[in-house]
């Protein structure tokens, strides 16, 4: 029998245990940015003060004649721990308190706010007590408002809009607003989204005035026939008013419509039209964009039109500020992808700042609005007292829909609603998608979590790998129990609303995704995970900056750097992994037969033609170009192609390697990018790359001083016939190597179901290989030198067999080896390692470039000739880790600033990275700054590299891209360069 209590407990709960969403607020509302009517910002700099509790301090702050002036200052927008006021704290899907809904920990930090305003001369004509809404934009997680003494309410839902009627309580000067929030609330039981806890008023604080007659809501109604061009408007307004579109000749009352010949919106031509609302009361400007989405046939439609989603997921953060993003940053972000031929955008796992949707309006991408919800804390309790199963919470759950909906409501960029994210199953979110059903029937309903699919539109994974996809696209996948379901499912268009886990090196398989994509009909494209990442910027005490993680602001619980596993650097610096997504995903293919001399352009837009774009071609022997020109391609339309003839080829001064390089850039300025940005390339092979020749009669092995073999220009130990000297460099003597810092994808994710291949090395002990010279062989022109590499406390192994010879300008490495035993696993790498001196910190290199790239993240790596500092070759991942290879490198040198330097070339072609400091000092870095230069630069030239994958959280690496334990052949060619010899082919 209960404690009666207990049950007078439950009754009498706080308001921010209480699960009723919001008391005093007013209806949600459709969002617009401007009007004649006057606003005035209160963002600022505010009073604050931090308690333990949630009742540690009374609410004598908000009274008018309160002194705050001995409190802290605070910004507003931001979150207070950001301010040295407490720290973040990041968990993916564990509650950082316990499991117990409503309740919250007694120790829960709440911020007082204070600000005090004055009214702008003339606000409301000057009249006293007209009508004004105070609107808080986003809070986490619970507020309680005062105005002038006078408590106006309370709201939870941190992501989501919250006004109060506050006309009657205004002064000309002195307004008192005081806010109190608290960490933690019932609404956090509703907000477990895989990003820091981070506390505050962290969007717009602004007092609207309202003058009579005033635009209270409205919902624009803008379709699009493709069958015969029209376009349809109606704007419902509250109250009436008139609509006028200049541009389209349209005056009309709200709620009447009215049929136009219209062009239409999409995400590759954005087109809008400016409009103008009027009531009685207020102006407000609108741009209206015709479109219709549909799902027809079993396929997602914008305007008769099967799309294809090249999108990303975005959690909005910044980091200095946290998720108090500024326009400036939204923009930049948007003006990214754009750059990088990403066209879509799921807003994980949360309606954005509603600035950025007017910019997705604006610039051209597809939006999936997701509701501010995700429960995903309850799985670690078998889903028990999950909130979306448990009516109590069901006025909450349809709060944060109906917010959600009617703030976006008017924007053409936002083509699907979705529920929420990773909440399991149950009879509010069924009761959410019937009231958004109910709203907006022109917007289908996504969510993932429900795989039976009862309350949406289309069919949503996460992470399924490729041959699930490539069943999924035939429509063959497992049957679902319930037959009726199965068969709803089955005719539902797909996507993969997060793939492809860009966490630290990766994500590899994207181009095996994208195939499948645009193979079957049914698939329609997917939403990398995720677009930035979540690194919280740190300086040292000598100022070096650095980003911290999960477990960096000393939390009990945390997740680590799951954080980081963006496309973005924490800085916005794209990271290689943007580099790749915007080469696989290039809306226009370009293949051909470069021997042949044609070339085939595709055009994969989707409403676009090509006549925006210009092409090029060069002609490059050996990495410089000899010969380039336009050439002229047809306004191809949407999904047509054709095939051209190259230009002849020019003569090259001395024969060698050719390619053709055909690029498609824009021919003019655009809202995103400017004349000559490059939206796709492609290389097709003219002439082959020649084989390694011998350059003189061979050098004979002789006895050197001290305990030295000479061949050529090298220098080897008599005993363990290893390289010492090449032509005066110091040489750490090569061996072979197998090890790399494990990546986070190596790493792998506890719950993955595939070998995770780090764990699997390293209990193997390949990250301390033992080496045992079994012989050295002295010849008349050779030294062979055998060793075997194993780990310990294993009879693995690998009979290795280094064969040097010489001519008259360089040493050459035959390398053999073949693996002993039954190895489980694939290995890191196959290759030799070797340390040079410090000075030689410049390469240059005739291969792929300029960026990094592994055997399945190399579709964006470009044969050419490059130069970097051996320093720009790294990739600062926040967690360091494997990192700088490049790929198909067939000679590169390293040089002084002198000019003198070392060469290497290799045959077949090779992996190269050079660094400063060990794979060893690699993998046992946490942070950037925990990486020194040693007293070398490092150098692997590796026959194989195992690739990438996304087993971080996504499937492991494809099997034609692992590394598998197999005899292998390779050849190395040492040679010394002059300072005035220049690069030789």
């Amino acid at each position: 029998m209960s404690n009666p209590q207990d049950v007078l407990a439950e009754r009498d709960l706080p308001y921010y245990e209480d699960v009723s969403p919001a008391q005093g607020t007013l209806p949600p509302r459709a969002w617009f940015a401007s009007s004649d009517a006057a606003r005035l910002c209160l963002n600022g700099i505010w009073r604050f003060r931090l308690s333990p509790t949630a009742t540690a301090a009374d609410d004598s702050f908000a009274h008018r004649d309160f002194d705050a002036s001995g409190w802290d200052e605070l910004p507003v927008p931001a979150h207070w721990v950001l301010h040295g006021h407490g720290s973040p704290a990041y968990t993916n899907t564990p509650y950082p308190f316990p499991v117990d809904p409503p309740h919250l920990p007694t120790e829960n930090p709440t911020g007082d706010h204070h600000f005090t305003f004055d009214l702008p001369p003339g606000w409301g004509g000057g009249e006293t007590g007209q009508a004004a809404v105070l609107r808080f934009d986003g809070v986490e997680s619970c507020a309680r408002v005062w105005l002038n003494g006078q408590e106006l309410g309370t709201f939870k839902g941190s992501r989501l809009p919250h006004e109060f009627e506050v006309g009657g309580l205004l002064r000309p000067r002195g307004n008192l607003l005081a806010v109190r929030v608290h960490q933690w609330s019932s609404g956090s039981y509703l907000e477990d989204q895989d990003q820091w806890w981070l506390p505050g008023i962290f969007r717009d604080v602004t007092l609207l005035h309202r003058p009579e007659g005033a635009v209270r809501d409205f919902f624009v109604h803008a379709s699009y026939d493709h069958a015969d061009g029209t376009g349809t408007l109606r704007v419902e307004a509250e109250p009436g008013g008139r609509v006028t579109v200049p541009e389209l000749g349209l005056d009309l009352a709200t709620g009447e419509s009215a049929t136009v010949p219209v062009e239409p919106w999409s995400a590759e031509i954005p087109r809008l039209y400016d409009a103008v609302l009027e009531t009685d009361g207020e102006r407000v400007p609108l741009r209206i964009g015709f479109r219709t989405v549909a799902v027809q046939d079993g396929v997602l439609k914008v305007n008769g039109r099967r799309i294809l989603f090249r999108g990303v997921n975005r959690h909005e953060f910044h980091p200095e500020h946290g998720r108090a993003v500024d326009l400036e940053t939204m923009r930049r972000d948007l003006l990214l992808m754009k750059q990088h031929n990403i066209n879509a955008v799921r807003t994980s796992h949360y309606p954005p700042h509603p600035a950025f949707l007017d910019l997705c309006d604006e610039l051209g991408l597809w939006v999936i609005d997701e509701c501010d919800l995700e429960t995903h804390g309850f799985h670690a309790v078998g889903w028990r007292g999950n909130p979306v199963d448990d009516e109590r919470w069901t006025p909450a759950l349809l709060d944060r829909a109906a917010r959600m909906v009617e703030r976006d409501k008017n924007h053409p960029s936002v083509v699907l609603w979705s529920l929420g994210n990773e909440c399991g199953t149950g009879r509010g979110l069924t009761a959410m998608a019937r009231w958004i059903r109910e709203r907006d029937p022109a917007r289908p309903l996504h969510y993932e979590g429900d795989l039976s699919c009862a309350d949406v539109d289309v069919y949503s994974r996460m992470y399924a790998d490729h041959a699930e996809v490539e069943q999924i696209g035939r429509r063959a996948e497992a049957p679902w129990a319930d037959g009726a379901l199965d068969a709803r499912r089955r005719a539902m268009p797909f996507i993969l609303c997060e793939y492809a886990h860009a966490m630290g090196n990766g994500p590899g398989g994207l181009s095996e995704y994208q195939r499948l994509f645009e193979t079957y009909e049914r698939c329609q494209g997917g939403f990398v995970w995720e677009w930035i990442d979540h690194g919280i910027a740190r300086h040292t005490g000598d100022g070096e900056p650095w980003y911290a993680y999960g477990g960096d602001f000393g939390e009990e619980l945390h997740d680590g750097n799951f954080v980081c596993d963006g496309l973005l650097f924490p800085d916005r610096t794209p990271s290689p992994g943007l580099t790749e997504y915007k080469k696989v995903i290039e809306p226009v293919r370009i293949g051909g037969d470069g021997r042949a001399g044609t070339v085939r352009i595709a055009n994969g837009y989707d409403f676009a033609d090509l006549s925006g774009l210009s092409f090029h071609w060069s002609y490059e022997v050996e990495g410089l170009a000899v010969g380039h020109g336009e050439l002229a391609v047809p306004p191809l339309g949407p999904g047509e192609s054709t095939e051209l003839k190259l230009p002849e080829p020019p003569a090259p001064e001395r024969p060698g390697e050719a390619l053709w390089t055909v690029r498609a850039v824009l021919a003019s300025d655009t809202d995103w990018a400017g004349a000559g940005h490059e939206i796709a390339w492609a290389q097709l092979p003219a002439v082959p790359h020649p084989p390694l020749t011998s350059s003189g009669a061979p050098a004979l092995l002789r006895q050197g001083e001290g305990n030295l073999f000479v061949l050529g220009h090298g220098a080897f130990d008599t005993a363990t016939g290893e390289l010492r000297y090449l032509d005066g460099f110091e040489i750490v003597p090569p061996r072979l190597d197998v090890w790399r810092a494990p990546t986070d994808n190596d790493e792998g994710a506890e719950w993955q179901p595939d070998a995770r291949h780090g764990t699997i090395w390293r209990r193997l002990g390949l990250h301390r290989m033992r080496h045992r010279v079994v012989s050295v062989r002295e010849g008349e022109a050779e030294l062979v030198v055998r060793t075997r590499v194993a780990p310990a406390a294993t009879d693995l192994g690998l009979d290795t067999a280094f064969r040097w010879t010489a001519d008259g300008t360089a040493l050459r490495l035959d390398v053999s080896v073949v693996p002993e035993g039954d190895w489980p696993c694939p290995l890191p790498r196959l290759g030799v390692r070797l340390g040079v001196c410090t000075s030689l910190g410049l390469a240059e290199w005739y291969g792929g470039g300029p960026g990094e790239a592994y055997p399945d993240t190399r579709a964006a790596s470009r044969i050419g000739r490059w130069t970097l500092p051996v320093d720009a070759l790294q990739t600062p991942y926040v967690r360091p880790q494997e990192n700088g290879a490049r790929a198909d490198v067939r000679w590169v040198e390293l040089r002084r600033e002198d000019g003198m330097g070392l060469r290497v070339e290799g045959a077949p072609a090779f992996w190269f990275t050079a660094r400063r400091w060990t794979s060893e000092d690699l993998d046992a870095a946490a942070h950037t700054t925990d990486l020194r230069p040693g007293g070398a630069v490092w150098v692997n030239l590796d026959h194989g590299l195992h690739g990438i994958g996304s087993q971080s959280c996504g499937p492991g690496v494809l099997p034609r891209h692992r590394l598998t334990a197999a005899p292998a052949d390779f050849s190395l060619t040492f040679r010394t360069v002059e300072p005035d010899a220049g690069s030789r082919p």
